[in-house]
């Protein structure tokens, strides 16, 4: 989906045609998602920010949600890439503003614990296979302690896995489908803890806080 001939058209376009365009994104958004459109709009701010902070092109690089997320641009995680992957809806490298909004709107505390389990259960499928092997529940347990900065011993990470993997293999094909996937995380809610951010529900007055840390970088 190319985004290069509607964003000429925009560079051509009059103030007032540019502010009417937004304002009917914004009033869509909100109709889409748990956000108001005077949330859409801070979040229309939020992300003019991360955009502009490495590359000035109003789109999201890898390199800026890394960035947003560790004040670092140059940091590997495979949980950051998961996260971009999945944000970057259109799969063309970079995120646009609707697909930003509609990806944090997964994250708000009014969206259904279903939803979250979906999403999450994508995060986890690293090779997008429809289920989610041993090996990467692995790979994403590492990388999510090295996001949280724990070292644990590979011992200890093993015995996660498995029991992981006793509790929601519930048909014992050593893989975990969707269906198993949110039966378990129905029985296990702290696996969703991650999944809500508590901001979200006035983003209004309450930007996170990378983005403070993350103007020193404009």
């Amino acid at each position: 989906m190319g985004c290069g001939p509607s964003k000429r058209a925009n560079e051509s376009a009059t103030p007032e045609a540019k502010a009417s365009s937004a304002s009917a994104e914004h009033i869509s958004l909100a109709s889409e998602t748990p956000f108001t459109v005077s949330e859409v709009e801070s979040l229309y701010e939020l992300f003019n920010q991360l955009s502009t902070s490495v590359i000035k092109d109003g789109l999201i690089h890898k390199e800026e949600f890394q960035l947003a997320l560790f004040q670092n641009s140059k940091k590997n995680n495979l949980f950051l890439d998961r996260m971009f992957d999945l944000f970057d809806v259109n799969q063309n490298g970079h995120i646009e503003f609707g697909e930003f909004v509609r990806s944090l709107a997964v994250f708000h505390p009014k969206t259904p614990d279903a939803v979250k389990a979906s999403y999450a259960f994508k995060l986890y499928d690293l090779r997008q296979t429809g289920y989610i092997e041993r090996v990467e529940l692995k790979e994403m347990v590492l990388a999510l302690l090295s996001e949280s900065e724990l070292n644990l011993s590979d011992d200890i990470v093993e015995m996660i896995v498995d029991k992981t993997f006793v509790e929601a293999d519930a048909k014992g094909e050593g893989r975990i489908d969707e269906e198993e996937w949110k039966e378990y995380v129905a029985k296990n809610p702290l696996m969703l803890k991650n999944m809500t951010l508590p901001y979200l529900m006035d983003i209004t007055t309450s930007f996170p806080s990378f983005v403070l840390k993350g103007e020193a970088h404009d």
